[in-house]
């Protein structure tokens, strides 16, 4: 493992400008997941991120800006390790890239106790939402727990009265079945929690089976997922009982890799590469243009909002000198986001809305497409026990 500092600049000025500018930038520490099966998930926050700054020729609200990233290889003495490398010996004030949960949970109350800002592109575990809040912590993505309340919520609405929940056995995975049950309402016919490195489910699908429920709703984020959906159809159950999912088991790679298998599952999302606003549009054009047939996921849009959000702060301050002023900007929100409206709650984790999407199958290949709005101006369950 080691320390990959990366200019966010074009490649004319991280050659010929990349020294002067490292003096005088805004450090920004980005500990992520950038190997094994999860790794595209910490890569396309982070390009999203740097996306941001490469349109604005190396800056963030007209500061120039480095990034310096290193992989947590999803070991949460790893992360918490990098932000202590990071504060330490580089003196950074803003960090963000963490994606999972047990990472973050190890890793960013030391980080917000040292008076450093972390912006979270992804991770929100219930633990910092509530209670455990900190002027110092804010969250671009949504709090865990909303990402599958909208799921349960959506259940709920297609009129499904029982269903079988799986997640694996870590924070997230707690935080999705207990999102899910607290919107969806009904009979929960089973509830299993799998390993958050397995990828035989062949026990669970005999479970799942034997449950015979109306629906089933399983948590399983990057190549978990994919493993999850193929033996699914392998089982035969994709005919015989439906899914509706959140979006991490309906990201754009996970669709890519399972095909057709996925084709007629129920998503819920907060974006949708379709949606009709400028901000989304000049998002997707970038990256396409970047990254050619790289499909986009919700990720890269996470890590972009977050590059977006970290720029309305710079523009105000100028840098991280001034933390207090630099909080305050941020709280505003003042950027234009790729999932339409955003604000900040009591407990700076997103208020926006919840949108229910469809797989379907077209010219394009599989992908989701946008149904309507399940959920409006929805913020989390943890907002009012957040004291600041």
């Amino acid at each position: 493992m080691f320390l990959n500092r990366i200019a966010a600049a074009t490649a004319a000025a991280l050659t010929l400008a990349a020294p002067a500018l490292a003096e005088d930038a805004v450090k920004i520490g980005v500990i992520t997941t950038l190997s094994g099966p999860a790794g595209y998930l910490g890569q396309d926050a982070r390009d999203g991120l740097m996306l941001a700054a490469e349109m604005e020729g190396g800056k963030l609200g007209g500061v120039p800006v480095e990034f310096l990233v290193e992989d947590d290889g999803l070991k949460p003495g790893n992360g918490r390790q990098i932000a202590e490398k990071f504060m330490y010996d580089e003196d950074v004030k803003l960090m963000t890239g963490i994606i999972f949960s047990n990472v973050a949970g190890a890793t960013v109350p030391d980080v917000v106790a040292n008076d450093v800002i972390y912006i979270s592109p992804n991770a929100a575990p219930s633990t910092l939402a509530g209670e455990g809040c900190n002027p110092n912590y804010f969250v671009v993505a949504w709090q865990n727990d909303a990402l599958h309340e909208a799921a349960g919520a959506a259940a709920k609405k297609l009129g499904y009265k029982n269903a079988f929940v799986l997640a694996p056995n870590y924070q997230a995975g707690k935080d999705a079945i207990a999102g899910f049950k607290r919107t969806f309402g009904g009979e929960i016919a089973g509830e299993l929690y799998t390993q958050l490195d397995q990828t035989d489910y062949s026990a669970e699908m005999a479970q799942i089976r034997a449950a015979n429920p109306e629906v089933v709703f399983q948590f399983h984020p990057g190549g978990l997922g994919i493993a999850f959906m193929r033996q699914y159809q392998q089982a035969g159950l994709l005919g015989q009982i439906p899914m509706v999912l959140s979006e991490p088991s309906t990201d754009a790679v996970v669709l890519n890799a399972v095909g057709d298998a996925a084709v007629g599952v129920v998503a819920t999302a907060h974006w949708n590469r379709d949606f009709d606003n400028e901000a989304n549009k000049e998002f997707v054009a970038a990256w396409e243009e970047k990254y050619g047939d790289r499909p986009i996921t919700y990720y890269a849009s996470q890590g972009y909002d977050t590059g977006k959000l970290i720029a309305s702060g710079l523009a105000k301050t100028g840098g991280v000198d001034d933390l207090d002023a630099l909080r305050a900007a941020l709280k505003e929100a003042d950027f234009a986001s790729v999932r339409g409206d955003f604000k900040f709650g009591a407990n700076q984790h997103p208020i926006h809305n919840w949108y229910i999407l469809d797989v379907v199958k077209d010219d394009s290949g599989v992908h989701t497409k946008t149904r309507e709005v399940l959920l409006e101006n929805y913020g989390d369950s943890y907002a009012e026990q957040c004291k600041m």
